[in-house]
């Protein structure tokens, strides 16, 4: 059978597996380095020495190349931003930003008569020679990038559509991004997803070209495709334009890699790394997407990404001599040199957890000196973080598996109260697994009039229409399956009424080479 190669990219290690099927044949691990790239490089290196790099089919990467960006506030491009509504306009883009992250992005906001009503009709009719205007004066100032968003352009697209026409007319160098593309209903937050995803592009073509050199470089000649943030993968081609969709694919990766390592579908995976503990729930073998605005880096934004609860405890997480307080601050990368048990001075979980009798890491003898009653107040602090984190993910009183995941998964034996957790073989490279793992998938996110029809028969059009997607992406027609379907109806809406459906289709790869480019 072809072998897949997982890599991903985490805030502490880079590792790579390879996969035979469901089985792992080997694993490595690299320390992440600054330029993330030279990371991927060194474990991509330490998997190659056990196979022949012409039996490789594909290469699948997870990167924090773009999160990292976004958070540091380095590495973005300038955007505009376009607004069809009603001039003028009170809450504009980015209004809610950072201060610092708005200073680097912003290049201009500009409002032109357009877009449409909570019904659909017309709020305004497009006035294209405001748009033309609007777009010298964007030319004039030098920007390259362009986000567009409409009122209620969820509902009806068109006025977004020709503005685009437009804009590619008297912008030809520039890029546009329609925020019908990127984001759901909620017009501030849809705008900063695609704001986002603009800002990002220029990164995005020097990376993919970094990551397509780095796979070159060691002899592979097999297709590279990026992990999403929905637990599938999309080509480089795709990801040149879209790369928002792969910003929490770490958390993602980890989440698939827990449902094949351990055979299970539903349950919570906590996957502990050098800094934080991440938590959340599979569904079907996919991570369940959060419903509402999520935060990155202070801006509120509403496209695909897991719901995921984030903890200020790993590895590396500072632990106060007395035990009485444990973190946030994190020794991150440099754990291996400053927590005690690897020679260091810093009080850290990892330091607790061995303490308490976790599997032996490091020197144990280095921490017989801690007290215990430091031991003890540190565990029930971590202890009731993740028991609350736990149950808040499960949004249920039922027993269900919790299953642990990450580097730093071992040290949760010495936590109390969380009782039978699962740590499968592997879990330290789960993520990679989760990688290498990644399927083909298919998305129908859309409001559908019932005029004539019925809410059972729209669901199941979409429902067609998103396997079809998934094949269209390469999926095995015989195992693509439905993950995900949610249909809410808008009973405001004229005609009869309406029903916005979304619809998720997944299913392994009929072949691992032919993948159509755009998906």
């Amino acid at each position: 059978m072809p072998l897949r190669i997982g890599i991903d990219v985490g805030g502490t290690n880079t590792d790579a597996v390879v996969l035979d099927g469901r089985r792992v044949v080997i694993a490595a691990k690299a320390p992440t380095s600054q330029d993330v790239t030279s990371g991927i490089l060194t474990a991509l290196t330490g998997v190659l020495h056990a196979v022949d790099a012409d039996e490789v089919a594909s290469v699948f990467i997870g990167t924090t190349h773009f999160i990292n960006a976004i958070a540091q506030g380095r590495e973005l491009g300038r955007v505009a931003a376009v607004r069809l509504a009603t001039p003028p306009q009170s809450l504009l883009p980015m209004i809610d930003w950072p201060d610092r992250l708005r200073r680097v992005v912003d290049g201009g906001v500009y409002v032109c008569a357009g877009g449409a009503q909570f019904d659909g009709s017309p709020l305004n009719e497009l006035d294209e020679a405001g748009l033309r205007g609007t777009a010298r004066q964007i030319a004039a100032s030098g920007v390259r990038h362009v986000a567009l968003s409409s009122i209620f352009s969820t509902v009806n697209p068109e006025p977004e559509i020709r503005a685009e026409e437009i804009l590619r007319e008297e912008l030809p160098e520039a890029s546009i991004t329609r925020s019908t593309l990127i984001g759901r209903a909620g017009l501030l937050e849809r705008e900063s997803a695609t704001i986002l995803n603009a800002a990002l592009l220029d990164l995005a073509g020097r990376v993919i070209d970094g990551l397509e050199d780095v796979v070159a470089g060691a002899g592979i000649s097999a297709p590279v495709l990026l992990s999403q943030n929905d637990g599938t993968v999309m080509t480089l081609d795709r990801a040149r334009r879209f790369p928002i969709f792969t910003i929490a694919s770490g958390p993602t990766n980890s989440m698939r890699g827990a449902a094949l390592l351990t055979g299970i579908d539903h349950g919570v995976v906590v996957d502990v790394g050098g800094t934080t503990s991440d938590v959340g729930v599979i569904q079907h073998g996919f991570p369940r997407e959060s419903t509402v605005a999520m935060s990155l880096a202070g801006v509120r934004s509403n496209f695909r990404i897991p719901d995921v609860l984030s903890l200020a405890l790993g590895g590396g997480t500072h632990v106060a001599e007395d035990g009485a307080t444990v973190g946030p601050e994190s020794v991150g990368l440099d754990i291996t040199r400053e927590a005690r048990v690897f020679g260091g001075d810093t009080l850290t979980f990892t330091d607790i957890a061995v303490a308490a009798g976790a599997a032996p890491i490091g020197d144990p003898a280095a921490v017989s000196d801690v007290p215990a009653d430091t031991v003890r107040r540190a565990l029930d602090i971590a202890s009731d973080r993740l028991v609350r984190a736990i149950d808040k993910a499960k949004l249920t009183s039922a027993e269900i598996p919790v299953i642990v995941v990450g580097g730093g998964g071992p040290l949760l034996n010495a936590v109390p109260r969380l009782g039978d957790v699962i740590i499968p073989e592997h879990a330290d490279v789960a993520n990679a697994v989760g990688a290498a793992f990644a399927e083909a998938g298919g998305e129908i996110d859309r409001v559908y009039a019932l005029e004539g029809t019925t809410r059972a028969a729209a669901l199941e059009s979409a429902k067609a229409e998103a396997i079809a997607r998934a094949v269209d992406a390469g999926a095995d027609p015989e195992a693509v399956r439905i993950t995900d379907a949610e249909d809410v109806p808008l009973t405001h809406l004229p005609g009869g009424g309406a029903v916005h459906i979304r619809v998720k289709a997944a299913g392994p790869f009929r072949t691992l080479v032919a993948i159509p480019e755009g998906h």
